[in-house]
This record gives structure tokens, C-alpha cells and sequence, in this order.
């Protein structure tokens, strides 16, 4: 019996971790500000111009 015990009170607590590392991941993401969406490369549209071919 006193196995059967220890061996609940360990999932029990693991899981108590495992829950509390993911919200705390989620909040620390929720706190961290947002990056601009602005793409690295752009490319200009020739089709008008004759360039590009």
C-alpha cells in the first residue's frame, strides 16, 4: 500500500508541474510584445514597366 501511495502522489504532483509549466510558458508569451509583420524581401511589380523578362 504505502507504494501504491507514493507512486499516486508522484503522478499527482508531476502533473501539477507539467500544468503549471504550461500556463507558465503561456504567460510569458502572452507577456512578451508583438513583432511587426514586415517581410525581410519585396519585389516590385515590372509588368507595367517591360522590365524583368
Amino acid at each position: 500500500m504505502p507504494r501504491t501511495l507514493a507512486s499516486l502522489l508522484t503522478v499527482l504532483v508531476s502533473a501539477a508541474l507539467a500544468v503549471g509549466a504550461a500556463l507558465g510558458i503561456v504567460a510569458a508569451l502572452e507577456a512578451s510584445p508583438n513583432q511587426p509583420n514586415t517581410p525581410m524581401v519585396t519585389y516590385e511589380n515590372h509588368e507595367n514597366t517591360g522590365q524583368g523578362r
